[in-house]
């Protein structure tokens, strides 16, 4: 390990949502967060360096990453790990990859319109296509012997009885874990050619994918999906950057690239975060060795948990994650009704988790925890759910 994660940084009275908002969240104050999707991991010192250095200039003008330097980091990182190549004019810089999404349904759908997401799923997916006056359709994920698998009959009458439009997809999926097979992201994708459908692909998570699994890069699997997809990106979960607000979004279709573009134009949003476009570049240019050693790390933290599980807790079911630092977590085994199971672990274990129902439906009964945060912490994490079960 070229990289220490150990190091337990203290992030109170640092305006953070993970930590300082507890209170105004009606938790106690000495709770464990281990809920947002956030690390509790520094980025990596080559991207500290870069903001340092951009800091030391001292003028934050209107900003855009203007030469090639910025899209030559983010093409080489794509074609290296995931042999997706990109081109210049496929790019579309937003400040997030749920507002990308926001973005994409007023983009491609209208009022009305049905989209379809597959829950239990990142809750910004249904409150997205609430908030924007679409029809919200589900495929439910279908949980057997431990893991979940795509019910493709489902996926296809839903879209067909719906006349859906839009389908955004979690890959990976958040909050179950599942890294997508290349076969099942082609049986999705040509139910959406046969029914012109258009896809919307959140792949923020890509770069987190464990031993033994391989992410696919939906528009890659088949050349006919690149004319009906539109790809979020961020190195905002890979480096623990989510607070400078930049994410690439990819449209190789002209048509759908044009009309992204004009609803972004509506929202008034131009030019990007500067820090974050300095944060983006040097991430991607020099964090391969960082994120080779942290996802090494995470599977140590992973270890950890299903160890502790099995010889402590074993009633507490871990459903395997493929990828992701997001476990899903089966308390089905206890029969507690979920405000009931939420107040056990918030008010006599001190942790602070997400709890199932917000991920929609499939939810009931689960819980979400963060793994990514030093050992130690975790470990405290799990004697604390230790002694409250027990």
């Amino acid at each position: 390990m070229r990289y220490s994660f150990d190091n337990i940084i203290d992030r109170r009275g640092t305006d953070s949502l993970k930590y300082d908002l507890a209170s105004k969240r009606g938790m106690p104050e000495d709770i464990i967060p281990l809920w947002v999707a956030d690390m509790d991991f520094p980025a990596p010192p080559e991207v500290l360096d870069a903001l340092v250095e951009k800091s030391r200039h001292g003028i934050f003008g209107y900003s855009d990453a203007i030469g090639d330097d910025y899209f030559n980091a983010l093409a080489d990182w794509y074609a290296g790990r995931f042999n997706w190549h990109l081109s210049p004019q496929w790019l579309v810089k937003t400040p997030g990859v749920v507002f990308a999404i926001c973005t994409a349904i007023r983009a491609l759908t209208n009022e009305g319109d049905a989209v379809l997401i597959q829950e239990p799923v990142y809750y910004p997916f249904a409150g997205s296509v609430r908030a924007n006056d679409r029809k919200l359709v589900v495929n439910e994920l279908v949980y057997r012997d431990g893991r979940y698998y795509i019910d493709f009959e489902d996926f296809e009458n839903k879209i067909a009885k719906n006349r859906v439009k839009l389908f955004i997809l979690c890959s990976p999926h958040n909050p179950v874990g599942r890294v997508w097979t290349q076969e099942e992201l082609a049986a999705m994708g040509e139910i959406c050619l046969k029914y012109g459908v258009k896809v919307v692909a959140d792949e923020i998570h890509a770069d987190f994918v464990y031993p033994g699994y391989r992410h696919h890069v939906f528009e890659t699997v088949r050349p006919e999906f690149a004319d009906i997809t539109v790809t979020c990106t961020a190195p905002t979960k890979t480096f623990n950057l989510a607070g400078l607000q930049i994410s690439n979004v990819f449209i190789s279709n002209t048509e759908l690239r044009r009309q992204f573009k004009q609803e972004l134009e509506r929202t008034g949003y131009s030019q990007p975060n500067i820090m974050g476009l300095v944060a983006c570049r040097a991430a991607y240019r020099y964090g391969a060795k960082w994120l080779e050693d942290l996802i090494n790390y995470l599977v140590s933290n992973l270890n950890l948990l299903r160890d502790f599980f099995k010889e402590e807790l074993p009633f507490i079911r871990l459903v395997e994650p493929e990828g992701t630092y997001l476990v899903w977590l089966d308390f089905r085994s206890l029969g507690l009704p979920d405000k009931e199971l939420s107040s056990l672990i918030v008010h006599r274990a001190g942790l602070w988790l997400n709890a199932g129902p917000m991920f929609g439906a499939g939810g009931e009964g689960f819980q979400r925890i963060n793994i990514g945060c030093p050992a130690a912490i975790l470990q405290k994490a799990l004697e604390r759910l230790r002694k409250a079960f027990r």
